[in-house]
């Protein structure tokens, strides 16, 4: 079991603030492909043969469509959250599942 399944497998496991659950996507038209993300959490993201970074399912597999989205499981939160705030192009988004607020990256409030 990869930790993103262990994270969320259930509880308040990928949970955010106050309990929320997250989701982390890319935007692949901004990404530099500096690979700052999958130093930081190489469990979500992953640079692809196109040189660009994308997150991972729970199942560790590359999700390359645009717009994919993957649970932040709790115990990483910090990390893609660092991967967020030091990612040269801007384009790492962390937002919350219950109503698609960003709380991490270039548009959060």
């Amino acid at each position: 079991m990869t930790v993103q399944q262990e994270a969320t497998a259930g509880g308040a496991a990928g949970a955010g603030r106050a309990g929320e659950s997250l989701e982390v996507w890319i935007d692949q038209d901004l990404c530099t492909g500096d690979g700052i993300c999958v130093q930081y959490a190489p469990e979500v993201f992953e640079l692809d043969i196109d040189g660009l970074a994308y997150v991972k399912s729970p199942e560790d597999e590359l999700l390359v469509e645009p717009g994919a989205t993957t649970p932040v499981p709790l115990p990483l939160l910090q990390d893609v959250v660092d991967s967020a705030k030091e990612c040269p192009g801007d384009c790492i988004h962390v937002r919350r599942v219950s109503d698609g607020v960003e709380v991490y990256g270039p548009d959060a409030e």
